[in-house]
């Protein structure tokens, strides 16, 4: 059940948010307030509707009380999105909050301090999450991002409140569960990314299920030994060679792999590089991008697909000059007429930082909820939903 299956007028309603933003390493300040925008169709439904907004959210990996990990930017940067006001409190339970709450008037938002300086949020401890529930009437999770975690914020609170999802994770459910149960076809997987170890759950998940699965990114390398090739000094999992010949195997054709990569002599701005084909690599270089052939081969795979995930990165696409195959597979998914998902993490960083985050359909923004999701897990932060 949605935020919309609840009557919010007059009540108290805490808000699980993902404003786990990147902040500039120089400056402290939000490097990218994505996930801040994406919770704003919530918390305006929720104000618009006559509720009191409480917002809660971790940042970062505290250990303890953190002043650079402090939620007081994000409550600045919302409000100004917003366009009104949202408080802030220092701390998201006991005596502090509870005068915080008793001040809100219906429409308002306050934002709580990180959940993640308890160290029972992590813990999914029952004490404390009855604390954080204690000053609310009803609980909506709008954070898909930390969805797959069971913490106090995410799963322990739903046993004290009744519980609903936000419109994002509404959003999340909706668009990469259809592609799951009933994908309009051709239905083409794009993964990337440096390990097979961090994809083998999504490739035996959806290996059945798509018509073509395509692999570049560093995990392309241990598929490409596995067939008895030179890969150089690209990132090779040893111990994983023998399951990319059982998948090669097990796919039938279905696993594309790339016909030529960009090589170099080190990972750095002033490296020496080029283009070889897949068969041909020096066995001093490294492997750090899909080379042109092979976006020409991924295109053709492309063309006509009527359903596209991509999850992963074609390459070390953080250096100029090996982020072209990232960029041209995220040119292509723009121009289909398809429904196309990129999954959260490196993907779609990518996708944002080349500029072709409006011309798809649907960017994940959980990474490893993304992840898990995909890979057919159940999500501790949705399954709270479900069984209310």
């Amino acid at each position: 059940m949605s935020v919309r299956d609840v009557d919010v007028k007059g009540k108290r309603v805490l808000v699980r948010v993902d404003f786990n933003v990147p902040l500039d390493k120089k400056t402290g300040e939000i490097a990218d307030d994505r996930r801040i925008r994406a919770a704003v169709p919530t918390i305006q439904y929720i104000t618009d509707n006559g509720g009191k907004a409480m917002l809660v959210s971790h940042l970062g990996r505290p250990k303890g009380i953190t002043e650079g990990l402090r939620m007081d930017k994000m409550a600045q940067r919302l409000g100004a999105i917003m366009g009104k006001p949202v408080a802030k409190v220092n701390d998201c339970v006991g005596l502090d909050v509870a005068a915080a709450v008793a001040k809100m008037r219906d429409g308002d938002v306050l934002m709580l301090e990180n959940v993640r300086f308890h160290d029972e949020e992590e813990k999914n401890d029952e004490a404390f999450a009855k604390k954080l529930a204690e000053n609310a009437d009803v609980y909506v999770n709008d954070a898909f991002g930390t969805a797959h975690r069971a913490h106090a914020s995410t799963a322990g609170v739903a046993r004290f409140l009744p519980s609903y999802c936000g419109f994002l994770i509404q959003k999340e459910i909706d668009i990469m569960g259809k592609a799951l149960a009933s994908p309009d076809r051709p239905f083409v997987v794009i993964l990337g990314g440096a390990k097979v170890s961090d994809k083998i759950g999504v490739i035996e998940n959806l290996l059945g299920k798509a018509d073509a699965l395509l692999i570049g990114g560093g995990m392309a390398f241990t598929f490409l030994k596995a067939q008895g090739r030179e890969i150089g000094k690209s990132l090779l999992e040893a111990d994983k060679i023998e399951y990319a010949k059982s998948l090669l195997e097990k796919a039938k054709g279905k696993i594309i792999l790339p016909a030529d990569v960009i090589v170099a002599d080190k990972i750095d701005t002033a490296a020496q590089y080029g283009t070889v084909p897949a068969d041909n690599m020096p066995a001093d270089m490294i492997g750090v991008d899909i080379g042109p052939e092979t976006v020409k081969l991924f295109a053709s795979k492309l063309t006509g697909a009527r359903t596209v995930i991509w999850n992963g990165p074609m390459g070390v696409f953080e250096i100029k000059q090996f982020a072209k195959g990232t960029e041209e597979i995220a040119k292509i998914l723009g121009g289909l007429k398809a429904t196309t998902i990129v999954g959260g993490g490196d993907s779609a960083a990518a996708v944002e930082k080349l500029g072709y985050a409006d011309k798809i359909t649907h960017i994940s923004t959980g990474g490893g909820a993304s992840l898990e999701f995909l890979e057919g897990i159940e999500l501790p932060g949705i399954k709270v939903l479900q069984d209310v």
